[in-house]
């Protein structure tokens, strides 16, 4: 037989002032724990609640976002400057050109739409 069908076939050997006792700890301990779920369904600490977490998901998101941009820029001017600080000539003219190319076609295109 398991302790607890035994416990319930033995008489209490407590005295009534130790069983009240017993009954205003679990009582109490029922209370607080009433009292944390009405705090937790409460209206006010769900929205609480997500926006804390929108609000770390955003945080997350701008923090990657801001170490993927930092790499990118790194990587470029890596490409475009030497390890000295000096510019890379060889590499920077045919970008710069390539930017003017891209520029000017955007500007063409731009004054047929508007004539």
């Amino acid at each position: 037989m398991s302790d607890t069908s035994e416990a319930a076939n033995k008489p209490d050997a407590r005295t009534p002032a130790e069983i009240e006792a017993d009954i205003r700890r679990r009582r109490d301990a029922l209370a607080e724990t009433l009292d944390e779920i009405g705090v937790r369904v409460h209206p006010k600490t769900i929205v609480g609640d997500a926006k804390a977490k929108f609000v770390s998901s955003v945080d997350n998101s701008l923090g990657r976002a801001y170490v993927g941009a930092n790499r990118f820029v790194s990587d470029v001017r890596s490409q475009l400057v030497s390890e000295d600080g000096a510019p890379r000539l060889e590499r920077i003219v045919p970008v710069a050109l390539v930017v003017v190319g891209v520029v000017g076609l955007l500007a063409v295109g731009s004054r047929r739409r508007k004539g």
